[in-house]
This record gives structure tokens, sequence and C-alpha cells, in this order.
């Protein structure tokens, strides 16, 4: 089983302090020379809390770039792309260009978007949202796996050659995240990859969206082995919840350990960690417990 390491890319706080980018490439790097597998950035263009606050994020495609350049070995990508926030063509030439910059370590990770005062504040659809997902899949998928395109869709269109191609013939993998009929439904169809968050342990609500995959896959003819499976997990530090709950787990390297067996055991492909509050030193927890688990 791969573990990952989510980057904190937005605001933090009572005082909404942003984490500098120097504090992000040390998490980043942290999680890549200590020998975990992956790390994933947010995509929002703000989260407008229960408090009235709208909480920023920097932007994610710049930021993939630069820890793509900073690290060496991990996969890395969004946890997810917001596909309505992007012309798809310019989705497609975005992810091959980061697969080129990481020699061939990025994920696609896509999903419809699920926050709408986001998409009201910059006047996106969310009402046809998964509709928009639906037809800008058919143009990013053929781009990247078979370097061109010829769609003519009703919210997203594309008659184009994908050049220069990156490292990888078949372009990056693709990670859809969604749990809905419609969204598991183009999983099946398109997905290399699907994910599920947030939680701590397995759960049953995790259970019955995988069966519910699993039975899209049947429906379309598709083995549904063929799609990895992973779950982001929240990993709190022991400063700041002290028992393991259904959302989380405390990040020490026990509870870790206890925690990744239990998802391995469910045949799990990955577990995405998003830390709170995010330091090296829970990174450092990480790799312990990843270390222990592989021995």
């Amino acid at each position: 089983m791969r573990i990952g390491v989510c980057v904190p890319i937005g605001e933090r706080g009572p005082e909404r302090k942003p984490n500098p980018y120097a504090e992000m490439r040390a998490i980043a790097v942290a999680a890549d020379t200590h020998g975990l597998d992956s790390i994933w950035v947010a995509d929002h263009l703000f989260i407008h809390n229960e408090r009235g606050e709208n909480r920023g994020l920097w932007e994610a495609v710049a930021m993939l770039g630069a820890l793509a350049d900073a690290t060496t070995r991990v996969e890395l990508g969004p946890l997810v792309f917001c596909a309505p926030f992007r012309n798809p063509g310019l989705l497609a030439w975005s992810a091959n260009t980061l697969d080129e910059i990481s020699g061939g370590r990025f994920v696609l990770g896509l999903g419809a978007g699920w926050h709408q005062p986001e998409f009201d504040a910059f006047g996106f659809e969310f009402t046809r949202r998964v509709s928009y997902f639906a037809d800008a899949l058919e143009v990013v998928v053929p781009l990247l796996r078979e370097g061109k395109v010829n769609y003519e869709g009703r919210f997203a269109s594309g008659d184009a050659e994908l050049r220069p191609h990156g490292p990888r013939n078949s372009g990056p993998p693709i990670l859809i995240a969604g749990s809905r009929p419609r969204m598991l439904g183009l999983t099946a169809r398109y997905a290399d990859r699907w994910n599920s968050v947030w939680y701590g342990l397995p759960t049953d609500e995790f259970r019955a969206e995988r069966r519910n995959l699993e039975a899209a896959c049947r429906d379309i003819g598709r083995d549904p082995k063929t799609i990895e499976v992973s779950a982001g997990i929240q990993v709190f530090a022991p400063s700041v919840a002290s028992k393991d709950g259904p959302d989380h787990v405390i990040g020490s390297a026990d509870h870790l350990l206890e925690a990744f067996r239990a998802w391995e055991a469910e045949d799990v492909t990955e577990i995405m960690c998003r830390l709170e509050p995010p330091s090296v030193g829970v990174v450092d927890e990480i790799a312990e417990a990843a270390r222990r688990l592989r021995e």
C-alpha cells in the first residue's frame, strides 16, 4: 500500500495565516526523502466557512510545478482539480506539462467540484457541473492517452493534437474523486484510480461507496480490480486530539501504524494523509509508521 501526504496550500487558523512556500516545500521534501510515495495539493479558489469567512489557497497548478521541481521520486498531483474551473484543453496541456516537469511522476486527479460559493463568485456553472465534467473528460482523456481529440459537446469541445507529448505515451494516470452514481459511472468508464475522503479508520460509508463503484464497473463490463482505490485520512497531532475518531487518526507512529494496517486489510492501494496542523514532524511520524508497516 502506498502512503502519501497532503501538502497544505491554504490559509490556516483563526488569523487565516497563509502557508509560506518554504514550509510547503519542506513538507514535500520530507515526504520525498523519508521514502513516502506521494504528495498532493487541494484545488480551490477559496473556502467559505461556517463563520462567514473566506479562506484562500495558493493556485494548484503553479504549486505542483514548483513541488515537482523540488522533489525527485514521489508521485504528485491534485486532490483534485475542479474540472469546471478550467478549459479542458488547457487542463490537458497543464497535466502533460506537469508530467514532463516531474519526469513522469504526475497523477491527474479530477473532480466536478462541490463548494458552491466559489462557483458563484466567479460565474462558473454549479448545477450542471457534472455534465460539464463528463464533457471535459471527452476532451482531456483522448488528448492525454492518444495525443489528439476531435469532439464537439454541449459543454466542452476540442479538435487538436497534443504536442509536445510528455514522458509517458499514454499520459499520466487519471484519478477521479466522487461518490454519487453519475460520478461513479464516469469513474468506471475513464479512471485508472478512484479516491474517497475524509476518514480516520475504514467506515461502512467508505465500503458502501466502493461497492457502488464496483457495481458501476460491472454495468459496463469492466473488472473493478483494474481501478486502484485510495482514501484520504485526516491525521491530527496529539496536541489537537487525544484519541482516534471516525474522521481522524492521531499523528503518532503507533496510532498511524494501526490505521495503515486497517486500510491495508481493506485492500486499499493508497492512503493520503491530511495533516492538522501541518509540520515536518508529523511527516516524520507517518514515515516511521510506513517503514514499520513494510517490514
